[in-house]
């Protein structure tokens, strides 16, 4: 699995939540009932006292864990030769655009799509506007 955890590949190292923040106490919360083997309703639900926005953002960042780890493991196995389209079967094609190098929907091999939105998504999630790491301080407007 060596090869797999290389830096030139998709795979991106957990965002982790710092300890002694109630983010981590919720992080912990999230890791115990999903390894419990306990109902996914009630996994997800918002435990009583805490906030919405908090509790949301934790599980948004345990699953892109996931999909990325989960990416890492088979993105050896799909290269721009045996995946040269971005598709969810015969019938849907996915294309890329980001306002930025890529104005209008474009066609990409799915390796380079995949990184593209990989990049995004960590984009996203480390954007403290969006993924505010101090609970509790919003922004004034």
């Amino acid at each position: 699995l060596k090869h797999v955890f290389s830096k030139d590949k998709t795979f991106r190292p957990k965002r982790k939540f710092e300890p002694g923040t109630q983010r981590f106490e919720l992080h912990k919360r999230v890791q115990a009932s999903l390894y419990s083997g306990a109902d996914l309703k009630a996994a997800v639900q918002l435990p009583s006292g805490e906030d919405q926005t908090d509790w949301v953002a934790v599980h948004v960042v345990d699953f892109f864990n996931r999909i990325n780890l989960i990416y890492g493991t088979i993105c050896e196995f799909c290269t721009e030769k045996t995946c040269p389209v971005m598709s969810g079967g015969p019938k849907y094609e996915y294309r890329w655009q980001d306002d930025k190098k890529y104005k209008k929907p474009t066609a990409l091999p799915a390796p380079k799509y995949m990184n593209l939105l990989m990049d995004w998504i960590e984009m996203q999630i480390n954007n403290e506007d969006l993924f505010p790491t101090h609970v509790g301080k919003c922004k004034e407007e």
